[in-house]
């Protein structure tokens, strides 16, 4: 479920680059998250003990993430992505849980150590090398998008901190759905102060393919495998997802559009998986353990002539969605 999730979220970079040929960036990416909202909200109401918020903090929880993730990142990520690749912009994107920590610092009040702080140095100069910042090419397209995207990548990490100190007993889906529908109105009132309509776009059986993969197979599937997966092995680890990312996305962009990543970008890439595994030893030596212990679990069943065992499955299935876990656990 882990690899394909990365495989969903990172396939969606492409898929925008390729769908902002077709529509207006604000438009395309709010009707995406009405017609997704719409959609996880019916599975909340069918599968989740509680679809509606009812707490202050749960109100909080919806309105900021779907603020500052559903309108702001995804804004910002669109509008970007109409001046650099989608592969680039998964790159800078993969900076998030780095920020994440830098704010927490500021907002929370969280101690940076020494050791943190290189690692959030390391991810901040990871973005520049990517960004090919120098004077010469300070005020180009490429840096202006790459711009774009930091600071929607900033707006999500904002949101992992501000829902951080909420008492939320929202169920992941539930907070997910509202937040969608919230965000998405947003999105589209944007669009329409920026002068876009949906008259501008320009239905082919491609911009058609992007819409659906990003709706349906990014905005929905996706979503059910990350609320799966977070009560399963947890935020923090689930962090890591984001740096399969950028690797399917080169892969994607290479066979879809036939576009290659510089050297340089990868360095740039480097640079911030390296200021992410500083900020998250823990992470790293934790999903190894389990890896390690997977690996073992089944070895036994083998040598016993066991299969999987399916009731322990259905178990693990069914405790997957007895938490609330969402935007909040951060």
């Amino acid at each position: 479920m882990f690899v394909l999730l990365a495989i969903l979220w990172g396939g969606s970079f492409v898929a925008i680059e390729v769908g902002l040929h077709y529509f207006p960036p604000l438009v395309f990416a709010g009707i995406r998250y009405a017609v997704a909202g719409a959609v996880i909200l019916g599975y909340a109401v069918v599968a989740t003990d509680r679809w509606r918020p009812r707490a202050r903090g749960e109100y909080l929880a919806v309105t900021i993430v779907g603020a500052f993730v559903i309108a702001g990142y995804h804004g910002l990520l669109y509008l970007g992505e109409r001046h650099v690749s989608g592969a680039i912009a998964a790159v800078v994107v993969s900076l998030s849980p780095v920020l994440t920590a830098g704010f927490a610092a500021i907002v929370l009040d969280e101690r940076l150590s020494l050791t943190k702080g290189f690692g959030f140095a390391l991810g901040i100069g990871g973005v520049a090398v990517v960004a090919g910042l120098n004077p010469a090419n300070a005020l180009s397209a490429n840096v202006y998008g790459i711009g774009l995207v930091f600071l929607g990548t900033a707006c999500f990490a904002v949101s992992a901190v501000l829902t951080r100190p909420l008492r939320n007993e929202l169920p992941a889906a539930s907070l997910q759905a509202w937040a969608m529908l919230g965000g998405s109105g947003l999105l589209l009132a944007a669009g329409a102060a920026r002068g876009e309509s949906l008259s501008a776009i320009h239905l082919t059986p491609t911009a058609l393919a992007s819409f659906a993969y990003l709706t349906l197979l990014s905005g929905v599937v996706a979503f059910l495998l990350y609320f799966r997966l977070l009560e399963r092995i947890g935020p923090t680890k689930l962090h890591l997802v984001g740096y399969l990312e950028p690797v399917v996305a080169t892969l994607a962009s290479w066979a879809v559009l036939g576009e290659l990543v510089s050297s340089t970008t990868l360095v740039g890439f480097a640079a911030i998986f390296a200021g992410f595994a500083v900020l998250h030893r823990n992470a790293f030596r934790s999903l190894a353990v389990s890896i390690q212990e997977s690996g073992a679990a089944a070895s036994i069943r083998s040598s016993l002539g066991r299969g999987p065992d399916s009731t322990g499955d259905a178990d693990a299935s069914e405790d997957a969605w007895s938490g609330t876990a969402g935007p909040a656990d951060d």
